[in-house]
């Protein structure tokens, strides 16, 4: 069995800047552009049976706003209409109606059980397609910017079952053989699900391929991972040779051939197994119980003890074997059938008021039972370690943690993420790094040609990472850092969605409604400014400012670019001009 190797993240430390001093808040005022769209957005609201939270994380803080990182300011979204509508600036002051680019041949409002249609940009001249009902198109564009040659065009559709949308695709040319791998992702319902929200994450890899220009395009392969969180990232290698998911809970291939109910059905059917075996101990000794087969004998069964081991053997299946976690007086442990047909072990134990933990070092397959008498003990023992009150006597020799002197955003309610990688070939997990308390922030595109980029939060900072999927020793290099952006945007309760400038110059955020902030990072003073405290000149500085939009309509799309950012509501399209010196 392969074993991923875990790695870790390797922080480049003169990208820090430990003296970093926070953001002065700007009141200069920012341009800001309103477009009034001719149709509504396609937003989907959750239904009723869309209840937990990753059908939230998944589809209801979806982003209806679609970059073309191909081309510099050109946003996409999708409108009741079915129509894909496409704004691409060149001038703030000369700024045109979206225009549309495809029509999705299905009338979308038709059906009720849908997701919200997904658009992603596979390459300059490739768009995969969802039309939020189960079915996926591959469509090419020509040179997207360029009205002679751009010309939206059906190269493949097909119906694959449940309803998803499109969270990465890459276009892959080898040869005279073209290739388009999607990854989509579906949260479907758990029918055997004995505990947990009763949903589980569904990704499927897809790749759809062309051997020539006389052949059509079809799918040659189709994977799929499940798990139980939604992930915060996920991407396909741009050579196609791997897969990398950062994520809450983890993700794994579900076996080819093999249906993700049957594999779901052989898990649960493991979490439920019954116990091999039920021990129970007191100080002096231990009582193991075991079942037996009906109308067993003595001569069916084998019990060898030793000072340090054990071996039970019944009808010549070995029933437990292995190493005892303390030593025994074996010559005065003894074992007898009990008239319920199971076998009951007396064990003596050598060191007399040792608790143990476990039976058989190692062994999995047994319960412990524990009385009332013995949980008291142990609760009274660990007394001294908790309180009723929060910090009953800071004064003491050890004191205990006290949890006012930490702020809100100093606490991690999720356990710690993971990032993995997985083998396109084999299907198993190369690399895994444990995120621990490093909050995954947002992901963003720099380069198209490369994996997308992802933000985590490190001590206060966030820190952006720039995936090489060639690079084995170095796979992940730490790019660029927003100096405590990890620390401030903890505090803002109601955002919605991240992004920054794809030339670092920039971080934003927005909330649920009207409010954008951005956050600039240092540059520059033009002017001699003092530090009055300290006396001393200060040389650069970050600026914090503000924008609010003009509606009360929710914000449904957040992109960024160099020089502006997107914003959009059901309504309308906002630009608000960042950056101006260019």
């Amino acid at each position: 069995m392969e074993v991923a190797a875990n790695c870790s993240l390797r922080v480049k430390r003169p990208l820090l800047d430990p003296r970093f001093e926070g953001y002065k808040l700007s009141l200069e005022p920012l341009p800001c552009y309103q477009l009034e769209l001719d149709t509504a957005v396609a937003e989907v609201k959750l239904r009723d049976d869309q209840y937990t939270l990753e059908h939230m994380h998944a589809f209801g803080m979806y982003n209806y706003l679609h970059c073309d990182s191909w081309y510099q300011d050109s946003v996409y979204y999708i409108d009741n209409l079915g129509r894909i509508m496409n704004l691409t600036v060149m001038l703030d002051s000369a700024l045109g109606k979206p225009r549309e680019v495809f029509r999705l041949p299905t009338d979308l409002t038709a059906c009720d059980n849908r997701l919200c249609a997904s658009v992603h940009f596979s390459s300059s001249t490739w768009v995969t397609l969802s039309d939020g009902t189960g079915r996926l198109y591959v469509i090419g564009t020509g040179e997207r910017g360029n009205s002679t040659s751009e010309k939206w065009e059906i190269m493949f559709n097909e119906e694959l079952g449940s309803p998803f949308i499109i969270i990465h695709s890459i276009s892959l040319l080898k040869a005279e053989e073209h290739s388009i791998a999607t990854l989509l992702l579906r949260i479907e319902k758990e029918e055997l699900d004995m505990k947990g929200s009763g949903f589980y994450v569904s990704l499927e890899w897809v790749t759809i391929s062309k051997k020539n220009k006389d052949q059509k395009y079809e799918i040659i392969k189709r994977d799929i991972l499940h798990g139980k969180s939604v992930p915060h990232y996920a991407a396909i290698e741009p050579d196609g040779s791997g897969l990398m998911i950062v994520s809450y809970k983890a993700f794994k291939f579900v076996q080819v051939g093999q249906t993700l109910e049957e594999n779901m059905d052989e898990d649960i059917s493991e979490k439920i197994k019954e116990p091999l075996y039920y021990w129970q101990q007191t100080e002096d000794d231990l009582t193991v119980t075991i079942q037996l087969p009906e109308n067993s004998t003595k001569e069916d069964i084998q019990v060898q003890f030793l000072p340090d081991h054990i071996n039970i053997v019944v009808r010549d299946h070995q029933i437990l074997e292995g190493t005892l976690y303390s030593p025994i007086d074996h010559e005065s442990s003894t074992w007898i059938i009990k008239e319920n047909d199971s076998l009951e072990i007396s064990l003596m134990k050598k060191n007399e008021g040792l608790t143990w933990p476990e039976l058989v070092v190692g062994d999995k397959q047994g319960e412990l039972i524990r009385d009332s008498a013995q949980c008291a003990a142990i609760a009274e023992r660990l007394m001294h370690l908790t309180s009723e009150e929060l910090n009953p006597n800071p004064d003491k020799e050890k004191p205990p943690c006290n949890a006012q002197e930490l702020e809100e955003c100093d606490i991690f309610f999720e356990e710690s993420s993971s990032l993995c990688r997985f083998d396109a070939s084999t299907l198993k997990t190369t690399h895994v790094v444990n995120l621990g308390s490093n909050q995954y922030l947002f992901s963003v595109i720099l380069d198209p040609k490369e994996m997308p980029c992802f933000c985590l939060r490190h001590d206060v900072d966030a820190l952006l990472w720039q995936p090489h999927s060639s690079k084995q020793e170095d796979m992940w290099e730490h790019i660029a850092t927003f100096n405590a952006l990890g620390y401030v945007q903890a505090s803002k309760r109601d955002k919605k969605f991240f992004a920054c400038a794809p030339n670092y110059s920039y971080a934003a955020l927005c909330e649920c409604l009207r409010r954008v902030f951005i956050y600039r990072q240092p540059v520059p003073m033009s002017t001699v400014l003092y530090n009055r405290k300290e006396g001393r000149q200060v040389g650069q500085v970050a600026k914090q400012q503000v924008a609010s939009l003009e509606t009360n309509d929710p914000i449904l799309g957040f992109q960024a670019t160099n020089e502006r950012l997107f914003v959009l509501t059901t309504k309308n399209l906002f630009l608000i001009k960042v950056n101006t010196e260019n």
